[in-house]
């Protein structure tokens, strides 16, 4: 009772800080907004770290990869877990940050929020579903784009290489990463904070504030909340242009002739500004604990964050060091929940877990695309009526008189708007532990609603009317063609100011049952085995393309049921159909069933010894293409047809490995792998068909690798190392995709060989894209860190001083070698990291400094538009440049 009173004693003490809390947990769940995916699995909370009593060795991880609290030395499978300590001392704050430090992840994006994992260079460029799993307390958030998870007030993050398809699901074709916060605690109080200031080297003056508080309430439960405010300062400068591209050529449009009044001249001076990639974010989340009876818990909790990125997160080497030409407004405002409810408890003496999960995330997107009109400005007088819009204010006459003035800025911007909804259930029972073996059986049911909005627009196309060859109308824009111009009839938006816009629905479902089971062979031998059964389901409503596609079938008004679309669209969303009419009603679905499989064998050879042999498949769904415009043989005018939908990929992995423990004093985990992947999801611009983007399948690749980590810990000194080295190519030559006039449909050629165009393209495409033996994209062949930390007692403080060194060599960027070669390999690098700190009873300071030597290390390349138009303005983006800082904080 003494305690009770005591620790409500402090918590009353303490409701000033929580006061403080509340404040930003509750603003961030008002603006959260849309759902992801959920899976569900939520053993009893563990502790991330046995603490070595000694003090001398190295402790041991738990870890819940296998949906229980084990060793991760006993886990047989190749993983890392990088406690809540480490991420602390690495100054880690979301996704970009953490995959640093685990060698078998690479990242591909173009910044916060919009960042993408990979596993052992399984690095998939088209397709519907991701192909890593992204879990949050067991609550899968796996898409491409993921949102950044603060990570504060966390246990570990856990990545899980290779197939995870059995306890997984689809999700997790190639690996899983799994951030575990920490829970309630029923007997403690406790709270802190953490502040921060810090400054990139060259860039602008940042900070954070982080406070975390557990309450017990009673003796069967307690509440455990978090909140956070982020501010990062930037390190791009958008320069002024000039007068000049980024190539040096002048800024000016000539709109595909030398006409003076289809010219215009670009000046980015009203947007110029130094550091100009900031972020800001905050967000919190709330946990509570109720352990209602004996063996029996449940813990509803809910995370919300928002955060706006300002700018591009790449630079243009043409234009300078950290340095762009940005003529449009770039900023991402996101925003995301997730909530869910784990309840697991006994009924005799069969293990029951319920995990529900739900999850909403809303970006508004806007991006500059500049670029892009300077590239279709290159092409010439074709593309004239693509880009001379004129002010409806600027004409005078009519007929062959007429004459425009006023040219209103033709270059494009992007306008996204994207709502994600995603509900999870799953159920899992487990036998007990009395049985001489145990089975985990489970099933899953997971739905998902993508609303997606893409406008690529122009600023004030909304705004003008329309002109006839007639003369009716003097108010009008463009040159007639009696002048010699290509005026387009009509305006030429589809909806609001949008010249080609992309409106659609997607529904993903999915089903699965599972079973994983352990037997013990002999005292020392173990084996396991896993199966998972699934279904799933995609169908796509919505528009997607421009004035056109909007006029042309197989386009259908909803309400009517009339071919076509009215223009401009209603601003109602998704009133205008434009999909497979192959299907009774008009959508475009897919649905497939099938399988995963996993066997693992492991063998405790000595004490904290183990050699384990693991073979596990993983599963990424096919899925829907829609209808593209082709040319019929003959020269007969351009029709809609349906293309065909790609296959679901598979990926196939042999593992052996060892996990060691010497003395407490020395770690080794090692595994050696071979995975197979069949059937590459890639997405290519059909050659012979309009522009749109179709997903195909490129073929089988194979992948060679070896990961390894280490810790070994001599008296006050720990050295930590880790790598992964990946060989992966692609089996077999690659052959491009063609539009098959004759018979009206998509196919990929047969046969190809290096120098054979393809048949129409005037010798312009390759009839290969890539040849058999064909490096795979974006993975470096070696990515490793090592880190040596001293720590030690200095009078009554604890003191540390820590060093680590980062390193990975070159990557090429996209599998055709052709614009692979465009871009250009991304070369190895080395940075360094540098940190120290003291600890005194509650409080401790740190200070670091990453980056040490300001490298610019390259992460990927990317473009405006496919790479064969837009080399020109490709953008690089690199690891986190120069940044230091420090941080006060305190515990009670």
């Amino acid at each position: 009772m003494k305690k009770q009173v005591a620790l409500r004693s402090r918590a009353i003490r303490a409701l000033g800080a929580s006061t403080i809390l509340a404040t930003m947990v509750l603003p961030a769940s008002a603006y959260a907004a849309e759902a992801d995916e959920q899976e569900a699995m939520a053993p009893a909370p563990a502790p991330d770290q046995a603490e070595d009593q000694s003090g001398t060795g190295l402790g041991e991880i738990i870890v819940t990869a296998t949906r229980d609290a084990t060793s991760i030395q006993k886990v047989p499978i190749s993983m890392q877990a990088l406690s809540g300590d480490v991420l602390q001392q690495r100054q880690i704050n979301g996704i970009s940050d953490f995959t640093a430090l685990l060698p078998s992840v690479t990242i591909a994006g173009i910044g916060p929020g919009r960042v993408t994992p990979y596993f052992r260079g399984i690095v998939p460029a088209g397709g519907a579903y991701a192909s890593v799993g992204y879990y949050l307390d067991d609550i899968p958030i796996t898409g491409t784009g993921l949102p950044d998870i603060q990570s504060y007030d966390m246990e570990r993050v856990e990545a899980l290489s290779g197939p995870q398809g059995t306890l997984y699901g689809a999700g997790s074709l190639a690996g899983t990463i799994r951030i575990i916060t920490k829970k309630p605690k029923l007997d403690l109080f406790e709270m802190g904070y953490d502040a921060e200031v810090n400054k990139y080297g060259k860039g602008d003056f940042g900070g954070k504030y982080q406070t975390y508080i557990n309450v017990p309430i009673a003796n069967n439960i307690a509440v455990r909340a978090m909140g956070f405010y982020r501010k990062d300062g930037g390190y791009i400068d958008n320069t002024p242009n000039n007068g000049k591209f980024n190539d040096g050529r002048p800024s000016v449009l000539s709109l595909g002739d030398d006409n003076p009044a289809t010219s215009f001249t670009l000046d980015n001076s009203a947007i110029a500004q130094d550091d100009y990639n900031t972020i800001e974010a905050y967000g919190g989340r709330l946990q509570v604990l109720w352990e209602p009876a004996d063996d029996w818990s449940v813990m509803p909790q809910i995370t919300a964050q928002k955060q706006i990125a300002n700018g591009y997160f790449g630079f243009d080497p043409r234009v300078g060091d950290l340095e762009v030409h940005d003529y449009d407004t770039t900023k991402q405002n996101d925003k995301w929940y997730q909530a869910s409810l784990t309840i697991n408890g006994h009924i005799g003496d069969f293990n029951i877990v319920s995990a529900t999960g739900y999850y909403q995330r809303q970006i508004k997107l806007l991006n500059d695309y500049t670029y892009y009109t300077v590239t279709y400005d290159a092409f010439g007088p074709g593309y004239e009526n693509y880009l001379q819009f004129f002010d409806k204010n600027g004409c005078t006459g009519s007929g062959a008189t007429l004459k425009c003035s006023n040219l209103i800025n033709p270059t494009q911007f992007y306008r996204g708007l994207r709502n994600e909804k995603k509900f999870t259930q799953e159920l899992r029972i487990k036998t007990p532990s009395s049985w001489p073996f145990d089975v985990t059986l489970g099933a899953f049911y997971h739905r998902q609603k993508n609303e997606v909005n893409n406008y690529y627009s122009i600023h004030g196309l909304d705004k003008i009317v329309g002109y006839t060859e007639s003369g009716a109308d003097p108010a009008g824009f463009g040159i007639p063609t009696s002048q010699g111009g290509s005026m387009i009839l009509g305006s030429p938006a589809v909806k609001n100011d949008g010249f080609y816009i992309n409106e659609n629905n997607n529904n993903y479902k999915d089903y699965a049952f599972f079973a994983e089971g352990h037997y013990n062979i002999t005292p020392t031998l173990k084996l396991t085995g896993g199966i998972r059964f699934f279904w799933t389901e995609f169908d796509t409503r919505g528009f997607a393309g421009v004035r056109g596609s909007a006029i042309a079938a197989p386009s259908v008004f909803v309400p009517t049921g009339a071919i076509g679309c009215p223009l401009p669209l209603p601003q109602d969303r998704l009133t205008c159909l434009n999909s497979n009419r192959t299907a009774a009603d008009n959508v475009g679905r897919y649905k497939e069933n099938g399988e995963t499989h996993k066997v693992a064998l492991n063998w405790e050879f000595a004490d904290s010894k183990m050699l384990f042999l693991n073979y596990s498949t993983g599963f990424r769904p096919g899925g829907y293409n829609r209808p593209l415009r082709i040319r019929a043989a003959g020269g007969l005018p351009q029709v809609i047809v349906a293309a065909p939908a790609f296959k679901s990929e598979t990926l196939t992995n042999y593992e052996i490995g060892i996990k060691t423990t010497w003395n407490n004093m020395f770690r080794f985990n090692a595994a050696i792998y071979r995975e197979d992947w069949t059937n590459i999801q890639y997405g290519v611009v059909v050659a012979g068909a309009q522009g749109a983007g179709y997903t195909g399948n490129a073929g089988t690749a194979r992948v060679y690798g070896i990961e390894y980590d280490s810790d070994l810990k001599l008296g006050d000194i720990t050295f930590s190392t880790s790598g992964a080295y990946n060989d992966g190519k692609l089996k077999g030559d690659f052959c491009n995709f063609i539009a098959d006039r004759a018979n009206l449909t998509i196919t990929q050629l047969a046969s190809c060989a290096v120098g054979t165009p393809v048949p129409g393209t005037n010798g312009q495409t390759s009839s290969v894209a890539a040849v058999d033996g064909t490096r795979l994209p974006r993975q470096p062949k070696f990515k490793g860190t090592t880190s040596v930390r001293y720590a030690t007692t200095m009078g009554e403080m604890d003191a540390y001083i820590q060093g680590a060194a980062l390193y990975q060599t070159g990557a090429t960027q996209d599998l055709n070698v052709d614009q692979n070669a465009l871009f250009g390999n991304t070369p190895g690098f080395v940075s360094f990291d540098f940190s120290a700190g003291i600890k005194k009873e509650t409080w401790s300071l740190d200070v670091f400094l990453q980056n040490a030597f300001d490298k610019r290390g390259q992460l990927t390349k990317n473009t405006f538009c496919s790479i064969d138009f837009c080399s020109g303005s490709s953008r690089t983006f690199i690891i986190k440049p120069q940044f230091f800082g420090i941080r006060w904080g305190q515990k009670y």
